[in-house]
């Protein structure tokens, strides 16, 4: 595999099955494979079975089950492609925006662009389920590698010391699928290594307590993770724990009421100042070689891909070949075919210089501008921002076409900058002129050369904004940005078929959060619904 090796040991997978037992009632996460299972005590008294576990824990978020790209799923009850990490959330965080607009009628699919979404919803309660399924992996992780639990095996010293960071990184991927379920959900049932492995019914921790939570998680996972630039990748390592703290900071007003971009700041400098660089084609960002092309000094934490290692029809297999129909050429995209279903709306074109913006790939031919039938893939612009190609156009490591090597950048550089503007402009201190900077390295970058940057005059809230969908458009950050910004629902910002109406219509503020899943209640009484579900 061309990067960290996603070796999921048949053994360590027994674990989950044996210790680990569904906290709620949501979609089955049973172990297909629970025959002539071994104890934890027997797996672990081999070394090497820790990192192999760690793998299985960075898999998560890219891989749907024991053997790709379905047929042995770690959650069953949805299709498996369906059931991805990434694709669960990039749902979530782009077709319920002016972003991306879908043409299938997959069940439910066209509700979360009408924002009609409810508790039933079986994506919601896929999403829900892997995010649960993920810290469930993690709190096993830790709950094995406890100090003395290791001393016990009669491990040696410096494997321990191994280990112990280890225990770092499971700690930060822990920390990352709360914070999603923060964002996503607000107030869940908090469940830690510290908790039965038998069935019990968690308390549901509220949205303070869960932030507090996260927050602590990551300053304690920073301070044992390596130095920036010096894990595998694309492991974790501090600058992936400062961002997302940068993140739970930047929302703490929404999360808790009570601002905190002061502290964004702060992190947000660690950040900026570590070693990462702006890659010098944007374009470049999003293909088949993005982990080697100079794109990886770019990325904060990405989620890695292989056309042959880690098949799965989500992650950005999903981002590649959904977008593609109508006259577009799948060769280019170095897949066999299009899905033909996400495009976008007027909303995010008009956004941007056309023909000037090398961040504007829109694909017209054969597409018209304006929605009129939500079904027909022809209607509204196709994005071409993700290939399966390298730098010079070779196709990516599946000769069938259909798995990508794209590694999904969940963040990068270019984020942290516009991040550290907006908390400047925010009251959170800092630096004017390293805000304006920041902006226009970006600019610079999409437009190939200074011709557009800004003067500081022009660096407000609402420039952040739309610089932020010209930036990181369909990368899974625009519902946290216009819920920031108080433009997600209501009707200060309206956008095609927000509402179900083609011009787009108010919608209520309750719809800021998703429902907890009918399901997940239904299994534990202790969980109340999110007002307005």
């Amino acid at each position: 595999m061309k990067k960290l090796k996603y070796t999921i040991l048949k053994l360590a997978l027994s674990i989950f099955a044996v210790t680990m037992v569904s906290c709620t009632a949501d979609l089955d996460q049973s172990n297909p494979n629970s025959e002539s299972l071994l104890s934890a005590e027997e797996v672990f008294q081999e070394p090497d079975s820790y990192i192999r576990f760690l793998a299985k824990l960075y898999a998560g978020l890219a891989t749907t089950g024991q053997e790709g790209p379905s047929g042995n799923p770690d959650i069953t009850g949805i299709d498996e492609g369906e059931s991805q990490y990434v694709r669960g959330l990039w749902v979530m965080q782009e077709l319920t925006t002016d972003e991306a607009i879908i043409a299938w009628n997959d069940k439910t699919i066209k509700d979360f662009h009408y924002q009609t979404w409810t508790s039933s919803d079986l994506f919601i309660n896929a999403t829900f389920s892997r995010l649960d399924f993920q810290v469930k992996n993690c709190n096993e992780f830790l709950r094995q590698t406890t100090e003395d639990k290791l001393q016990s095996r009669g491990l040696s010293a410096s494997e321990i010391e191994d280990i112990q960071g280890y225990r770092a990184e499971a700690r930060y991927l822990r920390a990352l699928s709360y914070w999603h379920f923060l964002d996503l959900f607000g107030s869940v049932g908090l469940v830690t290594e510290n908790d039965p492995t038998d069935f019990f019914l968690p308390e549901q921790a509220s949205r303070q307590q869960l932030f507090e939570f996260v927050e602590t998680e990551l300053i304690a996972a920073a301070e044992a993770l390596p130095e920036v630039g010096t894990n595998e990748y694309p492991r974790a390592d501090k600058g992936a724990a400062w961002m997302v703290l940068s993140k739970l900071y930047m929302n703490a007003e929404v999360y808790t009421g009570t601002p905190r971009y002061t502290d964004a700041i702060t992190y947000l400098t660690k950040i900026n100042t570590a070693g990462y660089l702006l890659h010098n084609n944007y374009e470049e960002l999003f293909l088949a070689d993005n982990n080697m092309n100079g794109s990886q000094n770019e990325f904060i934490f990405s989620v890695a891909f292989d056309g042959i290692n880690t098949q799965t029809y989500g992650g950005t297999t999903f981002l590649t070949h959904a977008p593609v129909g109508g006259t577009m050429d799948p060769d280019e995209f170095g897949i066999n075919g299009g899905w033909a279903g996400i495009r976008t709306t007027s909303a995010l074109v008009n956004k941007f210089q056309m023909d000037l913006d090398s961040r504007e790939q829109f694909y017209t031919d054969g597409q018209s501008l304006e929605i009129e039938d939500v079904g027909s893939f022809t209607d509204g612009y196709a994005i071409s921002k993700w290939k399966n190609v390298d730098v010079n156009g070779n196709p990516g490591s599946d000769s069938n076409g259909n798995f990508v090597d794209i590694d999904f950048p969940m963040f990068r550089l270019a984020d942290a900058y516009l991040m550290y503007a907006e908390a400047f402009l925010r009251g959170g201190g800092g630096n004017s002129a390293d805000a304006l900077s920041y902006v226009n390295m970006i600019r610079t970058r999409a437009f190939g050369g200074t011709s557009q940057n800004i003067s500081s005059g022009r660096l407000t809230l609402d420039f952040i904004l739309e610089e932020r969908a010209r930036e990181l458009h369909w990368e899974g950050h625009r519902r946290t940005d216009l819920i920031r910004f108080g433009k997600f629902t209501g009707g200060s910002y309206i956008w095609p078929w927000k509402g179900n109406v083609p011009n787009g219509a108010p919608t209520p503020s309750f719809r800021n959060l998703f429902p907890i899943p009918a399901n997940a209640i239904a299994g534990n009484p202790k969980l109340q619904q999110n007002p307005g579900y």
